[in-house]
């Protein structure tokens, strides 16, 4: 039994120390592993030029493998050509004739398929030791690299761990060629930067000065043309074309009677300051100020969604009135708030651009022309005292968040029929 006991105990010793030693074999192959990835980065990441990083990674590689013999290119994939090359251990005189072959089976067969051949060719003819592993490598998007290397001088044929390694390492020296191209591509700009430097200025110097232009323009011209102008910089605008929307008429009631009373210069400043307001509540509310009068203003609000549309014309129109009674405090002159009434019809109208033709020349304008409007014009002509009225459209699209007040029928000029008004 002390004999079986010790055998026993002699046998697990062993299996320890054999798996130790796997231990070991495999700490020490991680350890090379992690030394040669640092120095290859060390060596690699250096350099900001794709030859020196290509060949300073050859010769690393052939160093750690003991190989006598190697080679790398890169290939573009789009048109096979190779972009870089790199040998050892091949002979002088026969670098370009083996580089010309590997381009001429690339051009014949494509990239993959000529990796079979290309190590097949890497004989005497062309190498001092015949060329055994090549691996295919992608690069990045548009290149592909493949690099061959020789036989060990230890006469150990290449491992799985081997192959992994130079995987390893190739992924390494991807990110140190992206870098490097980066920066040459950053030296191109660079240079076609400074040759076009005065011309670029020159062109500056226009953008700046149409941009004047177009922010001075923007100051009368309805936002909805400067939008269609950015679509269609040739001047194609589409014409009228049948949309639904809502139509606000705004107007300020005893206008002309404010003029006599307080002079036109006054007056102006009270509605120039008065307007400014209103358009920032037109604004947020996606309206688009069509057309203006001294005293009024025609909006056009046409989001798609005919409840939406109604319902934003609806929603200006009570922050216009908020913002007249409220702004009423920054003008001494006036004894209460100015009387803004506004009308709103919804539905469907003719809207777009109009061409009016003379022998001055063409005048473009953008508008809605129809009976909607024409109705919505006369709806806020009822107004009285700063009221909000609408069509019963209008008021139908919006009853799920307000509750307007039917006013009963009325005859409008220029309308057939009576229409139903509501106030809000």
């Amino acid at each position: 039994m002390p004999d079986e006991s010790l055998q026993h105990e002699v046998e697990t010793l062993r299996a320890s120390l054999a798996r130790a030693e796997d231990f070991r074999t495999e700490l020490d192959r991680r350890i090379f592993h992690l030394k040669t990835l640092y120095d290859l980065s060390q060596e690699i990441h250096g350099s900001i030029d794709t030859e020196t990083i290509l060949k300073n990674f050859l010769l690393m590689s052939m160093g750690n493998f003991g190989a006598v013999a190697g080679f790398i290119l890169l290939t573009n994939l789009t048109s096979l050509k190779i972009e870089h090359f790199n040998q050892v251990g091949i002979h002088e005189g026969d670098s370009d004739s083996f580089r010309g072959e590997c381009q001429r089976l690339f051009d014949e067969k494509g990239f993959h398929q000529s990796i079979a051949e290309i190590r097949a060719k890497s004989d005497s003819e062309f190498s001092l030791s015949p060329i055994i592993l090549t691996l295919p490598f992608v690069l990045d998007a548009n290149t592909l690299a493949l690099i061959g290397l020789g036989a060990k001088l230890s006469g150990d044929p290449y491992s799985q761990d081997d192959k992994e390694l130079l995987y390893t390492l190739l992924n390494n020296v991807s990110v140190a060629v992206k870098n490097a191209r980066s920066f040459e591509e950053i030296q191109r700009l660079n240079r076609n930067l400074e040759a076009k430097n005065i011309e670029l200025s020159a062109s500056l110097r226009k953008i700046e000065i149409l941009e004047m232009v177009k922010a001075n323009l923007c100051k009368f011209i309805p936002a909805t043309v400067t939008r269609l102008i950015d679509k269609s910089p040739t001047g194609a605008i589409p014409e009228l074309e049948d949309k639904d929307l809502s139509v606000l008429f705004l107007d300020i009631e005893g206008y002309t009677g404010l003029c006599e009373r307080l002079g036109d210069t006054v007056v102006h400043d009270i509605i120039e300051r008065h307007f400014s307001v209103f358009m920032d509540a037109i604004y947020k509310n996606n309206g688009d100020v069509n057309e203006t009068a001294g005293d009024g203003l025609m909006v056009l609000f046409m989001d798609e969604d005919p409840k939406t549309n109604a319902l934003e014309a609806i929603n200006a129109g009570l922050a216009i009135r908020e913002q007249a009674t409220r702004i009423k405090e920054q003008f001494s002159q006036l004894d209460r708030p100015l009387d803004v009434n506004m009308g709103i019809n919804s539905g469907r109208a003719l809207v777009g651009a109009a061409k009016f033709e003379s022998v001055t020349g063409s005048r473009w304008t953008y508008t809605a022309r129809g009976t909607l409007t024409n109705v919505a014009a006369r709806i806020g002509a009822l107004g009285k005292r700063g009221s909000l009225l609408m069509s019963r459209e209008t008021a139908d699209r919006i009853r799920d968040h307000y509750l307007p007040t039917c006013k009963g029928k009325f005859k409008l000029k220029n309308v057939s029929e009576e229409v139903e008004v509501f106030e809000l």
